[in-house]
């Protein structure tokens, strides 16, 4: 992508490896500004529901177009270090739309999934820790972009929206919170404080982890499958298809510890239809090896990028890989349906602190 930054600096992070964010599934609507930003998080699942409903897509989710990639870096990724490329903060919503983002189908290897997936949960494993102190937030800014139908006077057609930068910062507890997000938020954000539609405080699950919550699950990777299947059971397309959602939501939304993020990676090894990708590219442009599961039901195929040496965990992307997706079909094989890099993890002392 090629998106024109309105500013430079450069932070370094800890990779994956500490707390989490907070995030959720399934917005009805009327909810609190909480539960909408919670529900960005899910935009697989939104993507999915739109297109089959043929009805456009709801504005309060989190959106992000698929422009070109950016070809070149302000640094790079090691072990244990995100950083940050420029145009980091946008306070500015030029959303105007473009041409939708096409990609090489890279060729899937389901002999190769496991032995990745092993290097993986081993360099997570190894990865160096934060130590968040009390009073502290957890700050994640991603960059993201999809694509999507768009339909003017009866004309439907293929666009994208601008790439942009999304901030949130969350409490350790997932009771405070707040969100920049250009196209969703104004310039100040909003705060994801607050009570459900029922006025109760809401309940964190493996959708709305918070930290605590996080804590609690079990690391041994059967138990961990287990306990996924069980809880999101009539959810998505099928119950591999959304164990793997669920993993990668996990993955690129919050902020495991190193040994469940091991245990993830190990769990997902087991959900059949998993394969290696040798060659994807993250939102940020950053170039890499992908594991991936295709859906059956919409023809996407969601791949977790890595990077090929470290095996950090960069980003996320959807491509079309099978049939015609979206309204009226629109979307071809080849179409990168959603793209996301995780660029800063880390603890800060309050709400806009940026590190």
């Amino acid at each position: 992508m090629n998106p024109e930054p309105d500013e430079t600096r450069t932070a370094n992070r800890l990779h994956p490896g500490g707390l989490p964010a907070i995030e959720e599934h399934d917005l009805p609507p009327g909810r609190h500004q909480f539960h909408k930003e919670r529900l960005m998080s899910q935009i697989h699942d939104d993507r999915r529901t739109a297109a089959a409903a043929r009805t456009p897509r709801n504005p309060l989710l989190r959106k992000a177009i698929l422009l070109p990639a950016v070809t070149a870096l302000a640094g790079a990724l090691a072990v244990g270090v995100l950083v940050l490329t420029p145009g980091g903060t946008q306070h500015t919503d030029d959303r105007a739309a473009g041409p939708a983002l096409t990609t090489s189908i890279g060729a899937a290897d389901a002999a190769g999934a496991p032995r990745l997936l092993d290097r993986i949960s081993l360099a997570a494993a190894g990865a160096e820790v934060p130590n968040g102190r009390a009073g502290q937030y957890i700050y994640i800014e991603t960059r993201a972009a999809n694509t999507h139908v768009k339909t003017v006077d009866g004309r439907s057609s293929l666009v994208s929206d601008p790439l942009h930068t999304r901030q949130s910062w969350r409490s350790p507890d997932g009771l405070k919170g707040w969100l920049i997000e250009p196209g969703n938020t104004g310039p100040e954000g909003i705060t994801l404080e607050g009570r459900d539609e029922k006025g109760d405080v809401p309940t964190p699950h493996l959708g709305a982890p918070s930290h605590d919550y996080l804590a609690t699950l079990p690391t041994d990777p059967d138990a961990l499958l287990r306990k996924i299947y069980k809880e999101t059971e009539g959810q998505g397309n099928g119950r591999d298809q959304q164990a793997f959602t669920t993993i990668g939501d996990l993955l690129g939304e919050s902020w495991p510890t190193p040994k469940l993020a091991a245990a993830l990676y190990r769990a997902a090894a087991k959900i059949p239809g998993v394969v290696k990708v040798e060659e994807a590219t993250d939102a940020a442009g950053r170039k890499g090896v992908a594991v991936a599961r295709l859906d059956e039901h919409s023809g996407e195929r969601t791949e977790w990028i890595f990077d090929a040496t470290t095996y950090a965990f960069l980003g996320e992307r959807t491509v079309q890989v099978e049939g015609d997706g979206g309204e009226g079909g629109l979307i071809k094989p080849g179409t990168v349906v959603y793209t996301h890099a995780v660029m800063v993890r880390a603890f800060v002392d309050g709400i806009k602190v940026v590190p």
